[in-house]
């Protein structure tokens, strides 16, 4: 089995394909499994597609105390040389942004380009401030509390289609050893925006217009707060726009990453 260990973390990955690599970054409702529908079209635009398991996901495993947000740069290195990759880019759902832009900040050299979905990736903005104190009063007033998937799924997809709703609410039933408090872990990353001055790694944000997490607006400032970064608004989808609208997500971030490595900085 394709397992690495990082620390006093032990490390789930599966790697598919070849070519360019580009490692998918779950979030907190998922796990390398939520990636199904992006790992086949990925694969067959000719990359070398690597998922995995975030410490305390899935199958990856780590003492409840070691779970940390601070150490999931150095996860992702260790993923990335197991696999012998020295450069990859990166697509991250949500938690998975506290992957993403901190591995870019602190290993630029292994990073060709990077997608953020519904995710400000631990940077504080005051628009993301704002975003957070008052999900509560979103997710209640659109009935995400109890549906399938809960708020992480857009109440367009829930009423749409209940049979996908249930999967990801399974999926994320994989997750049996994270800590209560891992979701408030999240805040020992805090990244700001005179951090990202010199920031020149090709990055796309992606939000779902009904996304009751990190709405558009939240998340515009977070493009606007990265270097020459791309901000795409998906209609009809909430915070999991890879989840809910696959075919949109793959061809947009297909087509950035193709970009990205035609116009990206050299290694």
């Amino acid at each position: 089995m394709p397992y690495v260990e990082s620390g006093s973390a032990t490390l789930w990955f599966e790697s598919y394909g070849s070519g360019p690599a580009v490692v998918l970054c779950h979030g907190a409702g998922g796990n390398a499994a939520s990636w199904y529908q992006q790992i086949p079209a990925f694969e067959a635009s000719g990359m070398r597609v690597i998922a995995i398991d975030h410490r305390g996901f899935g199958r990856s495993t780590c003492a409840e105390e070691d779970f940390d947000p601070v150490r999931f740069p150095s996860d992702l290195c260790a993923v990335l040389d197991a696999c012998r990759v020295e450069r990859a880019s990166l697509v991250c759902q949500s938690m998975g942004g506290w992957t993403g832009l901190p591995m870019a900040l602190a290993h630029a050299d292994r990073v060709c380009a990077l997608v953020l979905c519904g995710t400000p990736a631990g940077l504080s903005t005051p628009e993301i401030t704002m975003a957070l104190a008052d999900a509560g009063r979103r997710i209640a007033e659109r009935g995400s509390v109890g549906a399938p998937g809960g708020p992480a799924l857009g109440r367009s997809f829930q009423e749409k289609e209940p049979v996908r709703a249930f999967l990801y609410s399974r999926i994320a039933s994989f997750n049996v050893a994270l800590p209560q408090d891992a979701l408030a872990r999240l805040g020992r990353v805090r990244i700001v925006p005179e951090q990202l001055l010199a920031f020149s790694i090709p990055t796309l944000v992606v939000a779902g217009d009904e996304d009751v997490l990190f709405p558009p607006a939240a998340l515009r400032s977070v493009a606007r707060s990265i270097p020459g970064a791309g901000f795409v608004e998906i209609s009809g989808a909430g915070h999991s726009t890879y989840f809910e609208q696959p075919e949109r997500f793959n061809s947009l971030v297909l087509a950035f990453l193709s970009e990205s490595a035609q116009s990206g900085p050299e290694p």
